[in-house]
């Protein structure tokens, strides 16, 4: 069994055996596992309270991300999971578990452990569970044979969310990153759905036309520029903009895009909805926006980046295009 190596040799997620982590998630979902994923900043004072320090459950070990022993694991789990590099030893009979496991739309999804800080992060958060009740609440129904794409999927929280409503339908997912992709498909097939996985840069490089499209860009001014974080120019809304237009012009006569981002409040003003009405203006696309929450991410205001940032809004757009 291969547990016993240095953390910088470990291969990447989608190099995983794909077998290990669907028994992995299967075994967690047979045993009542739920766990919801909370913010970076409130998973770090949870962790840190006295007697967080190592795993007392299974809770502890896959979803706070807590250190812990063999003997925590039934010997046949803890033998897989180390022979897949899912678990690895970070110090002498210490172990951790390199992915993470969360509950949302009455299954369970892998995504990246926390903390999530490298570039090809997996996300799952709090605001994938406002992505997933906005598309339920925003999407109409559809037909045999209709087609969903969840573009820059991450975990595949919407896709799985949309296709588990209507099941009819057969859904797409892309992103960039070739570990979301890896595990996005994982969680899919746990959740009972045939889907496909597209690599991607933009919406528009997915082949096809949509009945309805959710996407759940990256809206944060990221220092570090990471992937799933960094949401480019107009306070890191660049991308809301870009994707939704791009994304609005694959959609079938009839068919919406639903999309859930954050977006920064300067002097009072929407950054990002003057914008995409303009975008929007004089076409045959309908826009519904909506503000979900006034105030997310406030210790983000802290950061020289958002120095002139009044508060940073949750907000859902829905875009229909015009039935012919």
């Amino acid at each position: 069994m291969a547990v016993e190596c240095a953390q910088d040799a470990v291969p990447p997620l989608n190099s995983i055996s794909p077998d290990a982590l669907r028994c992995l998630i299967r075994e967690l979902d047979r045993s009542g596992y739920r766990f919801v994923t909370t913010t970076p900043a409130s998973h770090a004072h949870v962790v840190a309270r006295q007697g967080r320090q190592q795993a007392g459950s299974l809770r502890d070990i896959f979803g706070w991300g807590l250190p812990f022993d063999r003997g925590q694991l039934v010997p046949e789990l803890f033998a897989s999971l180390g022979d897949a590099r899912i678990i690895v030893e970070r110090d002498r009979g210490v172990f951790a578990s390199r992915v993470r496991v969360s509950s949302a739309c009455d299954t369970l999804f892998l995504h990246s452990a926390y903390p999530t800080l490298a570039q090809d992060a997996v996300f799952l958060g709090p605001d994938s569970y406002r992505f997933a009740d906005l598309i339920l609440a925003r999407m109409a129904p559809l037909g045999r044979g209709s087609r969903i794409l969840d573009y820059a999927a991450g975990a595949g929280v919407g896709g799985i969310a949309a296709a588990s409503a209507q099941r009819q339908a057969h859904l797409t997912m892309a992103d960039i990153n070739p570990d979301a992709l890896f595990l996005a498909s994982i969680n899919a097939a746990h959740a009972g759905l045939d889907a496909d996985t597209v690599w991607a840069t933009s919406p528009a490089g997915v082949e096809g036309m949509f009945d309805l499209i959710v996407t759940h860009p990256p809206f944060m001014i990221d220092p570090s520029a990471r992937a799933y974080r960094d949401g480019g120019d107009l306070y890191g809304a660049r991308l809301s903009l870009d994707w939704m237009v791009a994304a609005a012009a694959k959609l079938v006569p009839g068919g919406r895009l639903i999309l859930h981002t954050g977006v920064s409040i300067v002097a009072g003003q929407d950054v990002l909805r003057p914008q995409l009405e303009a975008a929007l203006a004089a076409t045959e696309y309908s826009l519904w926006y909506h503000e979900l929450d006034p105030d997310i991410f406030g210790e983000e205001l802290a950061t020289p980046a958002y120095a002139d940032v009044e508060r940073i809004a949750a907000v859902g757009a829905c875009v229909t295009r015009a039935a012919r």
